[in-house]
């Protein structure tokens, strides 16, 4: 796993174990992970989300420091850098300058609470990581479910929904700060996943990257989105189908960003961040947005990469 790119990287890397080519597995990472341990390598590295970390987790038992770079789907850990680019620079500083390690979160999707229809996180134990807090990003807070939590998103989506357009797309991201968005217009909002509603009626249940590019071809969208509580990441976490392409066709203008403010103190005035997998992309969106946090109540944040 990963000998081809280190060789094209330039590097001549020592190759541990087997694997059968284009079948990679889930015990092919434990063993790996294994594998390092018992070398003593100085960091372990690995590309992947939540699950991955999960298999590494399961197979070293903290035995070396680890660092992710957040490439998955699901990436609620408190073990990956903030993206890949920062994932380098903290490597390289850790390496050459020793820093101090700290115990890391690893969540995953609670799958049994999934089966009841809600989403959560769940801790499944914890890596050693790096003690650079500017380069890491947190793990996932889980929504809090108050009576006036709950108050505050159904008024967040009152402002919104009326002030929706008839002649507009709009692409919901997951979250249960958006949930309430579809339950005012009457449309079952998917839990993971982003749907593309009209004039109040639901068009793509659902949607992947494909779906939404042909939902708003020709046509005016705009995205409405969540930071994820705790992380603040509005765009590359858990939301992936609004792909820097659909990004760029909607444009920074039509984003809504929705947020409770206790999801925002959750952050602790750290700004938003956007990890898209586009340079470009992330820097058209970095800057200022508004973050609607009520009926008729609005804050600026920074966006920052």
């Amino acid at each position: 796993m990963g000998e081809i790119e280190a060789k094209e990287g330039g590097f001549n890397p020592t190759v541990i174990g087997s694997i059968q080519s284009g079948n990679t597995t889930s015990a092919d990472t434990k063993n790996a992970a294994r594998e390092m341990a018992q070398l003593e390598v100085g960091l372990l590295l690995f590309a992947g989300g939540d699950g991955t970390a999960r298999d590494i987790c399961e197979a070293i038992d903290g035995r070396v420091p680890v660092l992710g770079i957040p490439s998955g789907v699901k990436i609620h850990s408190g073990v990956f850098a903030l993206n890949p680019d920062k994932a380098g620079d903290l490597a390289a500083k850790f390496l050459q300058e020793g820093l101090p390690v700290r115990e890391g979160d690893v969540m995953d999707i609670d799958e049994e609470a999934f089966r009841e229809g809600r989403v959560s996180a769940r801790l499944y134990g914890y890596l050693r990581i790096p003690d650079e807090r500017t380069l890491v990003q947190d793990a996932k807070l889980g929504s809090s479910r108050g009576e006036d939590e709950e108050y505050q998103k159904r008024v967040i989506a009152a402002y919104v929904t009326e002030q929706m357009q008839d002649d507009y797309h709009y692409i919901i991201g997951p979250g249960s700060t958006t949930e309430p968005i579809a339950d005012r217009l009457g449309i079952e909002k998917t839990l993971l996943g982003v749907d593309v509603v009209k004039a109040g009626k639901l068009v793509t249940k659902d949607a992947n990257e494909k779906q939404l590019m042909q939902s708003i071809e020709g046509k005016k969208a705009k995205i409405i989105v969540t930071p994820i509580g705790g992380q603040g990441y509005i765009f590359g976490r858990g939301n992936q189908q609004i792909s820097p392409e659909v990004i760029k066709k909607v444009g920074k203008d039509n984003i809504i960003v929705v947020a409770t403010r206790r999801k925002l103190d959750s952050l602790t005035g750290k700004p938003l961040l956007v990890d898209t997998g586009d340079r470009e992309v992330d820097q058209k969106l970095t800057g200022y947005m508004r973050v609607i946090v009520g009926y008729r109540e609005e804050v600026v944040k920074k966006i920052e990469r």
